[in-house]
């Protein structure tokens, strides 16, 4: 793999939330949401962040847009160390990245009509010369997602939630990204809703050469959607691998208790759960050696002891687990 393939790469990246306590606010602890990750997502790939709800995927997506400043680490945007760059520097990177928010129904300003908020990204990056070819551009991503011209005067509380979060999506392409962080894009939708959500993007992806850095939950719509999938646990990535890799195979015990969750859709067909005691430590106390030893079946003495280095275990197949050594 060359550098010119890689579209975004992210180093030891941490993002710390200082505790704070007392009348004079002094800072006590620090809830480490992003304690040391590095990943990359390759030109016109769909890289699939997972893990449960906590774990720290969307601080990463705030993080890399630049919503959250980031405690340590380095994000690269071809070549490009967004944390050493000026305002100036970043607008320009910015212009090449978009997200797409989890909440259909509070990322959408309802004082704004449709074709205001589609727009809006147009004119902040001086892509159009007037109205009228704002205008034909918003009639333009309207159509690639699905939606009429004639919803560009409607405001966004007049629409269902599939509706809003197509808006979002049109918004998102506006400007011509190259990278979109999509962050649980459709967890707050219908099922019926969310696969007609997930087709849109992966067509949207083949049409326009995106490159996604899909968040989600739900194990199915990433398998559906992926073509890499990176699994997170308490802050930390624990297994990374392509995804019929991953899904065939995979060596960390929370991977393997996350994947045996999986619903199958015939009935007939039995398959053992892997059920996980207690419940997430917290950010503010992780414990010692392998974060996910507290919880783990397979859990031995070194876990407690030793941190597990994340290693290759061939084609592309990295992991971090005692158990592997």
């Amino acid at each position: 793999m060359t550098k010119e393939e890689v579209l975004i790469e992210v180093k030891n990246l941490k993002k710390y939330f200082p505790v704070k306590a007392g009348i004079l606010q002094k800072i006590t602890n620090y809830v480490k949401a992003v304690d040391g990750i590095s990943f990359y997502v390759k030109q016109k790939e769909i890289l699939g962040l997972v893990g449960e709800s906590g774990c720290g995927k969307s601080t990463v997506a705030a993080t890399i847009m630049g919503l959250e400043k980031a405690t340590a680490g380095s994000i690269e945007f071809e070549g490009k160390n967004l944390l050493s760059l000026n305002k100036k520097e970043l607008k320009k990177v910015y212009k090449e990245m978009q997200i797409i928010f989890q909440d259909p129904f509070g990322s959408l300003d309802p004082r704004f009509k449709v074709g205001d908020i589609i727009g809006e990204p147009l004119i902040i990056h001086n892509m159009v010369k007037n109205k009228k070819e704002k205008d034909e551009r918003v009639r333009e991503l309207l159509d690639n997602v699905g939606l009429s011209s004639e919803h560009m005067n409607r405001y966004p509380h007049e629409f269902s939630g599939g509706q809003r979060q197509r808006i979002g999506i049109a918004r998102a392409l506006a400007i011509n990204p190259k990278l979109i962080i999509a962050d649980e894009p459709v967890s707050a939708l219908d099922v019926s809703i969310q696969a007609q959500v997930i087709n849109l993007l992966k067509d949207l992806q083949e049409k326009f050469k995106l490159t996604y850095l899909f968040i989600a939950h739900d194990l199915s719509v990433v398998k559906h959607i992926s073509n890499r999938i990176a699994v997170m646990y308490l802050g930390r990535i624990v297994e990374t691998a392509e995804k019929r890799t991953i899904y065939k195979n995979p060596l960390h015990p929370y991977t393997q208790s996350l994947f045996s969750a999986i619903p199958i859709p015939n009935p007939m067909v039995k398959k053992k759960r892997i059920i996980l005691k207690g419940d997430v430590p917290s950010p503010i106390n992780i414990p010692s050696g392998c974060r996910f030893h507290t919880r783990c079946p397979k859990a031995m003495d070194i876990c407690s002891e030793k941190e597990p280095i994340f290693k290759d275990y061939g084609d592309g197949h990295f992991a971090a687990c005692h158990l592997l050594n």
